[in-house]
């Protein structure tokens, strides 16, 4: 029995991507925080896909200890497609932000993806039909005002993502590699990195997708063999793409 890992699923596009493979009879590892949402989680999936079995993880990836901890309790489990969902922004001058979140971001969005994708690719990079995902940002590819270190993770996302789908194709090896890139997504980030209790995205946001539709670009995304998956920042409309950055070969 193989399995899809999801980060970031008790909530907006790692939620709604839990239900799109769900309804592909993809067996799913769910993890993040929050308990209870998770189990709420694997009780409407079990309601609406009967035959797909749901394992919930709770675990805080911004501690890096509890990235290697996730990875070896999923030993026993054959695990087909990884996706690195979670993370979260920040919204502020550089002078301003506060450097505990600022610290505890860069843990998860840079430390704990390393980490997981890492160890996954170690054990499956050579098995046909393996993917990693790793979500980024369209911040990933174009820097933001007041949200340049937010940028400066998913820069770091993109580019490392893309630089070891290279290095697997020159490799020979079977797995696909790819990067998602949503624009603005009405899910809970930007109460969380505007550190706000509500933030209605109707009227305050000029364009956006939801988390269903991001969802559904996950597995546009999935069935392809490109490697960037991408909303354009002025159009909205999703491109599929192959890698965005100069890669040079190694000359060792």
């Amino acid at each position: 029995m193989k399995y899809t890992v999801i980060t970031g699923a008790s909530s907006g596009i790692g939620y709604e991507t839990a239900l799109a493979f769900a309804s592909r009879g993809k067996n799913l590892i769910l993890v993040a925080r929050r308990k209870e949402q998770l189990e709420e989680l694997q009780s409407k999936i079990a309601g609406i896909h009967p035959n797909v079995e749901v394992v919930i993880q709770t675990i805080d990836l911004s501690v890096i200890e509890n990235a290697y901890t996730l990875y070896e309790s999923l030993q026993g489990y054959s695990i087909e497609t990884w996706i690195n969902n979670a993370g979260f922004g920040n919204f502020a001058s550089v002078a301003e932000q506060d450097l505990n979140k600022i610290t505890t971001m860069l843990h998860l969005n840079i430390e704990a993806l390393t980490i997981l994708s890492s160890l996954f690719v170690r054990d499956y990079s050579t098995i046909e039909g393996t993917q990693l995902i790793n979500v980024s940002s369209g911040g990933g590819y174009t820097i933001v005002g007041n949200a340049i270190t937010y940028c400066a993770s998913k820069f770091y996302v993109s580019a490392f993502t893309e630089g070891l789908s290279h290095e697997l194709k020159s490799q020979g090896a079977p797995m696909q590699v790819k990067v998602l890139a949503p624009a603005a997504t009405e899910t809970e980030f930007a109460k969380r990195a505007f550190d706000i209790t509500n933030f209605e995205y109707h009227g305050a946001v000029r364009k956006f997708h939801t988390a269903k539709e991001m969802a559904g670009f996950m597995l546009d995304l999935y069935d392809s063999n490109h490697v960037v998956g991408l909303v354009n920042g002025l159009t909205y409309e999703f491109e599929l793409r192959d890698a965005i950055f100069n890669y040079v070969e190694s000359t060792r």
